[in-house]
């Protein structure tokens, strides 16, 4: 699905995929010690700071855990910003696992972006969106309003995963989640 860059980190060269992070992996919150982690393996390098071309759904979900919606041009969504990586086979794998695509949580696909400073846009890369099996109703329970980033604003109140209830799974705290009543 995405395009093969070939990197060169520690006179070793690596096939990737470009990733397109908008939320917890980005630089300054939870997740991105994990792409220090692969960035420090040379599993990863940082393009920049890049944005959608088309508008999507960016929402909190559950926990104030972020949430790209596969809906683009959806009314009230906009131009994402976030940061590009080219990552590695191997570091792809720790992403997918901590993204729970095997189990539904988000999935891999596509995306269009540039980097925010002009120029031209990238090609081949992908993101992780909510799954398409709860994406209508994460939209609707978010009053189909979303940002344009995911900064510290948005994350006030964000809960780590080792932090929140154990007695459900993430599925079940997504499920829950889209089915209360809104209290934004």
């Amino acid at each position: 699905m995405g395009i093969e860059v070939e990197i060169n980190c520690n006179r070793t060269s690596k096939t990737t995929t470009l990733i397109f992070t908008y939320g917890t992996l980005k630089r300054g919150f939870s997740n991105h010690v994990l792409m220090q982690d692969l960035i420090k393996s040379g599993d990863a390098v940082l393009y920049g700071v890049y944005r959608t071309v088309e508008h999507y759904p960016l929402v909190c979900g559950p926990y104030r855990v972020p949430f790209l919606l596969n809906l683009p041009d959806a009314a009230g969504s906009h131009r994402v910003t976030g940061e590009l990586y080219a990552v590695s086979a191997q570091g792809l794998s720790r992403l997918d696992e901590l993204e729970g695509t095997s189990r539904g949580h988000y999935e891999r696909l596509p995306i269009k972006v540039e980097p925010i400073n002009g120029g031209d846009a990238a090609f081949g890369v992908e993101a992780y969106y909510g799954h398409r099996s709860y994406a209508m109703e994460m939209w609707k329970r978010s009053g189909k309003r979303g940002y344009g980033v995911y900064g510290e604003k948005e994350a006030k109140g964000y809960v780590k995963r080792k932090d929140r209830p154990q007695n459900l799974n993430f599925l079940e705290q997504i499920n829950v989640f889209v089915s209360s009543c809104s209290d934004d």
